[in-house]
């Protein structure tokens, strides 16, 4: 199994490359994955920012329908969509001059990963915050 991204990378995701996480994917129904991971990265202090077609308000944070609305700057792309759309929002996240991109479980795109990474921003994928937050002792 290859791994896309080291503990000190996921570390310093986490832990340094900004309090504000726009999450792609994420829309007010807490039976999905993206609803709980957003609950354990407020709960370690970050702002979530919900990136959702219906720019719905999420945790009591106004949606915004894509990455290019969001009127402030933001850290980290958190991304919760298919593998085959992953892609443009990484070059997205390069294009609004976030810091890190993370693709959660089961979202691979290893041309993305690499454009990314040559961008010089901190990458990891085919993780989830939610399981990388205790297992690195963060909550």
């Amino acid at each position: 199994m290859t791994t896309y991204g080291d503990d000190a990378t996921i570390r310093r995701i986490l832990t340094t490359a900004g309090d504000t996480w726009a999450v792609v994917g994420l829309s007010d129904n807490p039976e999905r994955a993206a609803y709980r991971v957003a609950e354990k990265l407020r709960r370690i202090g970050k702002k979530v920012v919900p990136v959702h077609p219906k720019a719905e308000t999420v945790h009591g944070e106004q949606g915004y329908a894509s990455l290019a609305e969001i009127p402030f700057a933001v850290d980290v792309v958190d991304v919760f969509v298919n593998s085959a759309l992953a892609g443009a929002i990484a070059d997205r996240a390069v294009a609004i001059g976030a810091k890190a991109v993370w693709f959660q479980l089961g979202v691979v795109d290893e041309a993305a990963y690499a454009r990314t990474r040559d961008a010089g921003l901190l990458m990891v994928m085919d993780r989830s915050p939610g399981r990388e937050i205790p297992r690195l002792g963060l909550a």
